[in-house]
This record gives structure tokens, C-alpha cells and sequence, in this order.
């Protein structure tokens, strides 16, 4: 179940990582910053750039759109995800919950307080 919820985070990572370099501009200091942090309910993951010209949203696109599912897909693994902004700094973060012991799907957690892993 662990080894599942750490799958759907890679998936999750990737769009994030992948929306940052598609859509906004890097840290002052050039670079995106990616974090993480995980324990036996879930894991958490932040993407964090300087930003773009648009808020971070889930997009509906027509079925012959080429794009525009990254974070529709967040949207699904994810039980809980959103944006958050500190002086030049975006932050798109996402929890992905850890399947319950008896197999009754997710585990639901609050919004979290997400700290960059060195």
C-alpha cells in the first residue's frame, strides 16, 4: 500500500516538475526546488518556482486536446493539493494518502505544513 501511495507521488512530482518548467520562471536562484516528506498515512510533495503570468489550476480540456491534464491528474491521486505563494516564491504542493489497512481507500489528512528535504 506504501509502495502504491509512493508511485502515485512520483506520477504527481513528475506533472508538477513538468508544469514549473512548461509554465513559470525559476528561483532567483535559477533553479526549481522539489520537496518531500513522508510517513506512515502519506506523502507530501511541493514543487516550488518564481511563479508565472497564471494561477495554477486543473484544466478540463477537450478529449483532442494534445494537454492540459497534469494537474487534473494531481487532482485524482492527490487527496488534498494547492498553491501557495511567499514573497517571489509558488508553491504547488500535494498530499497522496496511504491506503488503509483494510482496503477501504484513503485516508483523509488535513492541509499540510510542507518543509523542504535537504
Amino acid at each position: 500500500m506504501y509502495k502504491d501511495a509512493v508511485e502515485d507521488a512520483v506520477l504527481v512530482v513528475s506533472e508538477l516538475l513538468s508544469n514549473a518548467l512548461r509554465h513559470a520562471h525559476p528561483l532567483p536562484s535559477g533553479q526549481i526546488r522539489v520537496s518531500w516528506e513522508w510517513n506512515e498515512e502519506h506523502v507530501e510533495v511541493a514543487v516550488s518556482d518564481g511563479g508565472a503570468a497564471t494561477e495554477p489550476r486543473a484544466g478540463r480540456p477537450a478529449l483532442s486536446s494534445l494537454g492540459g491534464r497534469g494537474l487534473g491528474i494531481v487532482e485524482y491521486l492527490a487527496s488534498t493539493w494547492g498553491v501557495r505563494h511567499e514573497g517571489g516564491v509558488t508553491t504547488v504542493w500535494a498530499v497522496v494518502t496511504v491506503a488503509d489497512t483494510m482496503g477501504n481507500g484513503r485516508v483523509s489528512t488535513p492541509e499540510p505544513a510542507l518543509r523542504e528535504c535537504g
